[in-house]
């Protein structure tokens, strides 16, 4: 057996160490599942290159955009920051004709690529075809979707680039318990090609999860612990599967929906989820705020019920409080005011860090790194 002086061992380990570290930095085991979405309706916001600033300083590797604007394009060249850039909804239109798409894509992506490293294209955003405030556009979704991807392909980038769209959970026509999830009958029609392309492209369906959203709707049989991580044991129980928390059981739903419509291997992303501050009916405060997003963020990397063991990639929404947004509550979800002071300063973006909150919140909170 070999043996080594101490001095030997001392660098030998630090060489192992090191070498642990750079092959964690190449398979990205530190890399973030949590995003944040840079939502700018306010007319008080930082400019864009601060945000960026602001992004570095706290360690947020992921953003989603909703619309390619160009100051904050710009200001996120050679920044290292995934993105996800929305096509918008009145964009739809436009770029379902194939041609309107190239240039939409050489424009917006090519121009910028790979200073700016696009993660996702997502082709409109909470488009229903029985929501009356944006059913017009329903029509678009899919010409549009596939007419981006076939652009992003052509430019060679379709293993770099995902093409997807966001739906909200508006779609789904039940979602209790989760494993008997279903999209509504009167979107299946508009649905499965979407979910059909996006399979066959190999691209996770993008979904808007707000567990705020389905509490607030109904405090009488959601209980406040279940909604926000805090529940000491399991709430509801499906099939085996324990839920101890309602992001999980919607996030499952959604899972068990596609698996009903025939295309179970699709991927979720939460692609938007939080908590306002103020404005709202039920449940609001910073400090529950500040617990669900906490909570959420130390429990997206073990999966769920259904997907044990499957990180959620998941975007927080949203980066700042957006004082042109309308009802008051959708003015306060934001993570920072708009002078870029942390509401919640004990939040940990992708780092390992240990926080002690338990004076406000009698617990200690141990947000982990999450992929």
């Amino acid at each position: 057996m070999a043996t080594f002086s101490s001095k030997s061992y001392t660098s030998f380990m630090a060489a192992i160490i090191l070498l642990l570290g750079l092959f964690a930095a190449n398979l990205d085991l530190t890399g973030a599942s949590v995003g944040v979405c840079y939502g700018m309706l306010g007319n008080n916001l930082p400019c864009g290159c601060a945000v960026i600033e602001l992004y570095k300083s706290h360690n947020i590797r992921r953003m989603r955009i909703y619309d390619p604007n160009p100051v904050a394009l710009q200001a996120l060249r050679d920044s290292n920051i995934e993105v996800m850039l929305g096509v918008p909804n009145s964009d739809l239109r436009s770029v379902a004709n194939p041609s309107n798409a190239q240039s939409w894509v050489q424009q917006n992506v090519l121009s910028y690529w790979p200073s700016v490293r696009f993660r996702y294209i997502a082709v409109g955003n909470e488009v229903s075809p029985v929501n009356g405030g944006n059913d017009e556009f329903a029509q678009f979704v899919l010409p549009a979707l596939v007419n981006v991807f076939n652009a992003v392909r052509s430019a060679g980038l379709q293993d770099q680039i995902m093409v997807s769209t966001a739906i909200g959970m508006d779609l789904m026509g039940n979602s209790y318990p989760p494993s008997e999830g279903a999209f509504r009958g009167d979107v299946r029609s508009y649905l499965d090609p979407i979910i059909g392309h996006l399979a066959w492209a190999g691209t996770p369906l993008l979904v808007n999860i707000y567990p705020y959203f389905a509490y607030d709707d109904n405090p009488r049989d959601i209980s406040l612990d279940y909604a926000i991580f805090t529940s000491p044991s399991p709430v509801v129980w499906d099939q085996g599967r324990g839920y101890q928390n309602l992001f999980d059981a919607m996030v499952d739903s959604v899972y068990s929906a596609l698996e009903n419509a025939g295309q179970g291997s699709l991927r979720v992303v939460p692609s938007e989820t939080g908590w306002p501050s103020a404005g709202g009916r039920h449940g609001i405060s910073r400090k529950i705020a500040g617990t669900y997003l906490s909570n959420l963020i130390n429990h997206v990397e073990g999966g769920t019920p259904k997907r044990p063991g499957e990180p959620l990639e998941t975007y927080l929404f949203a980066l700042f409080d957006e004082n042109q947004k309308e009802p008051e509550r959708e003015k306060n979800f934001g993570l920072f005011t708009p002078d870029m002071q942390p509401k919640y300063p004990f939040l940990s973006f992708n780092g390992g860090k240990i926080c002690d909150v338990s004076v406000e919140y009698n617990a200690t909170i141990s947000l982990k790194s999450v992929m």
